[in-house]
């Protein structure tokens, strides 16, 4: 998340070498998230989620549970070969003896002569897409752990609602990553007061992928559009113009930090811990790179409050 002032730690680039779509990421283009803790008092942790945009809870969730699923997960998927032969289905150990064009991402294209995935990659894709159906992941998603948290985070109580639709994605090592976005991109038949909790499902190193987050852009645009004399309406075309047809700000996380002067923020996530964001925090991945070639496993389940006006067409389906 590019962001303009320090948080605790300092990256070591002796240490860690973090890629992105674009590159590497300069030592002073990186910083750490500050973490929380879910028995600290609400009103401080309110307060860190309205001044950075995040909230970055460690051991929120029970590891176990955790790991749990990302077993079943794995269980799911191994009929596509994306395992390494000899390694548990928790581990979730890529086979790197495989190219992995095999391996496709959700929403990702592999080689097929016509664009279109082969018929092993699409047989890897339908797997990963069946697994959003199964009971296993649709009670992961309704934890009671993280539920109630966002409960009582929020106030929201007993209107907070999660969405049914959530996004489960795995990252094999290599491939490319998710380019610079935020949530309200996609949200726009409600009011912007969505939560999303992202998830790792399993221990992430620095250098295996995590998710970076950033601050608001869109206001600070829509700020200086209506500064130049355009209506509310006019200066929200301009900005989805200036958009990717992807829905992303960019492909590219080195260079829009750099043009906006502002420094991702990254750490090792451990099985358990959870990242509450606001719908306007910008975010996005490095290139998993882990050095056990580690599949990266995590999902984003966003939160509404039923009482207020929420998408109902985007993402409840």
């Amino acid at each position: 998340m590019p962001h303009s002032t320090d948080v605790n730690g300092s990256f070591d680039p002796t240490k860690t070498k973090l890629f992105v779509n674009d590159g590497l990421l300069n030592p002073s283009e990186v910083s750490f998230l500050r973490p929380s803790e879910p028995g600290q008092p609400l009103e401080e942790l309110r307060k860190r989620y309205h001044e950075d945009g995040y909230l970055f809870i460690k051991a929120l969730i029970p590891r176990a549970d955790v790991l749990q699923a990302r077993s079943q997960y794995f269980d799911l998927l191994s009929p596509s070969g994306v395992l390494k032969p000899g390694t548990t289905a928790v581990e979730g150990i890529y086979d790197s003896e495989k190219d992995t064009a095999l391996f496709p991402g959700i929403g990702s294209g592999a080689a097929g002569g016509n664009g279109h995935p082969g018929e092993h990659a699409a047989r890897f894709v339908d797997l990963a897409l069946k697994a959003h159906g199964e009971p296993w992941y649709a009670d992961f998603c309704k934890h009671p752990k993280l539920l109630e948290f966002v409960a009582k985070f929020t106030g929201w109580a007993e209107h907070t609602l999660p969405f049914r639709r959530t996004l489960l994605r795995n990252n094999i090592p290599t491939t490319q990553a998710i380019g610079v976005h935020y949530d309200q991109i996609f949200l726009r038949y409600g009011e912007p007061t969505s939560v999303t909790a992202w998830v790792p499902m399993g221990d992430i190193s620095l250098t295996g992928g995590g998710s970076e987050l950033g601050q608001s852009f869109e206001k600070e645009f829509t700020d200086k559009a209506k500064a130049s004399g355009m209506t509310e309406e006019e200066a929200k075309s301009a900005f989805n113009q200036n958009m990717m047809s992807t829905g992303l700000l960019s492909g590219g996380p080195a260079e829009f930090g750099r043009s906006h002067q502002r420094r991702w923020l990254v750490t090792n996530f451990d099985a358990g811990d959870v990242v509450l964001h606001s719908p306007y925090t910008i975010h996005a991945s490095t290139v998993n790179h882990d050095p056990n070639n580690i599949i990266r496993l995590a999902t984003d389940i966003r939160f509404v409050d039923s009482s207020r006006p929420w998408d109902k067409v985007s993402l409840n389906t």
